[in-house]
């Protein structure tokens, strides 16, 4: 199944270099190697092939080479300034397309050396947005089961699907954890793991955590860093803007694997914040914008799930989740009373959409989500 994404990488790969980023077997390889067939000479190299790694640092691919797509390159020593060189001295005609982990988020910063040289593209699980118009039928509750992550989505066995979960997380929280600490700091990061399962969607409190292992709230935050760095996790802040006795810490995490929470409320709401998370990075990518998600919550335990600002962090929506419940949620009335914004409650088991008498949009999941506009 191509991925919607796809066009837009073509386009910028006639500009500059393009860089994929996301989870691991969310499909980046695969839709480099797509890529690769609109090139004559294309050629493969990933860093953790011993003959590729060799050719990478000799730079001896053939010259007539069209398009090189540099895999996981983001593991080789100075691998910015290894990109900066091939880039700065290669042929008008060769084109270059690297992928790899999360790492590789850190060529954003000020004064990189690959500065102004590539375009980021962020390659997320399947969203019913995106799946809109697909051959998967009923794809918001396949979705909801499985996850977007195309093994277990497109698996013809659901067995297939667990075992793919087993082995994907074994790989995370090993392989890609050692990559950022030593061994026998992986047990304490899979206790962090494990208990953030029962918390998601819930404002992470570090020190209740670290009392819970028996570690320090500092070593919690860089565990909690280390699994929004490998795509496990993904994290929205508190939006405090103009927001009165706004809570200004404590941020709220979700997974991108949501089929492996059991509570159905936590689920759902983790299902519509990837939904909103991948709709803001993308805008973001492919037409400069800034946008960004947070979430409401005041010192007197009033909460909204969502808000989405723009630019210049003005509220252009606000939004709570629920299972099956229509009724407007009294946080939703306590805010849109006081700050005049769009207001959505988006509920997975709902008959009748309608508009609130305080103006607040009853929507159904599948109908809000499938027109969530994702590609730009």
């Amino acid at each position: 199944m191509k991925r919607k994404i796809y066009t837009k990488i073509v386009s910028d790969l006639q500009k500059k270099m393009v860089f994929i980023v996301g989870p691991r077997q969310v499909g980046k390889t695969w839709l480099a190697k797509k890529v690769m067939e609109e090139y004559k000479n294309p050629v493969y190299l990933n860093y953790d092939n011993n003959d590729h790694r060799e050719i990478i640092k000799k730079q001896s691919w053939l010259p007539d080479a069209d398009l090189i797509v540099f895999d996981e390159i983001h593991k080789m020593p100075e691998w910015k300034n290894y990109l900066k060189g091939v880039y700065d001295t290669k042929v008008e005609t060769t084109h270059i397309l690297v992928t790899g982990s999360a790492r590789m988020d850190a060529f954003k910063k000020v004064g990189d050396s690959l500065a102004g040289r590539f375009f980021v593209h962020h390659l997320f699980p399947f969203t019913v947005a995106e799946l809109k118009g697909s051959e998967l039928n009923n794809s918001m509750n396949l979705l909801m089961e499985r996850s977007g992550f195309p093994e277990p989505l497109l698996a013809t066995n659901i067995l297939d699907v667990d075992r793919w979960r087993n082995l994907y997380t074994e790989s995370l929280l090993g392989q890609d954890v050692l990559e950022f600490q030593d061994i026998d700091k992986v047990n304490a990061i899979r206790q962090v793991y494990q208990l953030l399962k029962s918390k998601v969607g819930s404002p992470i409190n570090y020190s209740n955590i670290a009392r819970d292992i028996g570690i320090a709230p500092a070593t919690v935050k860089k565990y909690i860093e280390i699994l929004e760095a490998i795509y496990i996790i993904f994290i929205i802040k508190p939006y405090t803007h103009k927001i009165s006795r706004s809570i200004l810490k404590e941020p709220k995490i979700y997974f991108f694997d949501y089929a492996l929470i059991d509570d159905i409320g936590a689920k759902f709401e983790n299902f519509i914040a990837l939904a909103l998370y991948k709709h803001i990075k993308l805008k973001n990518d492919l037409t400069g914008a800034s946008l960004s998600l947070g979430f409401l919550k005041t010192k007197e335990k009033k909460e909204i799930d969502f808000a989405l600002a723009d630019s210049q962090n003005n509220l252009i929506e606000i939004i709570e989740s629920k299972v099956s419940d229509e009724k407007v949620s009294k946080a939703l009335e306590y805010f849109l009373e006081r700050y005049k914004v769009l207001g959505t409650q988006i509920v997975y088991n709902l008959k009748t959409e309608r508009i609130s008498e305080n103006g607040a949009q009853i929507r159904k999941a599948e109908k809000y989500l499938e027109n969530l506009e994702e590609y730009y």
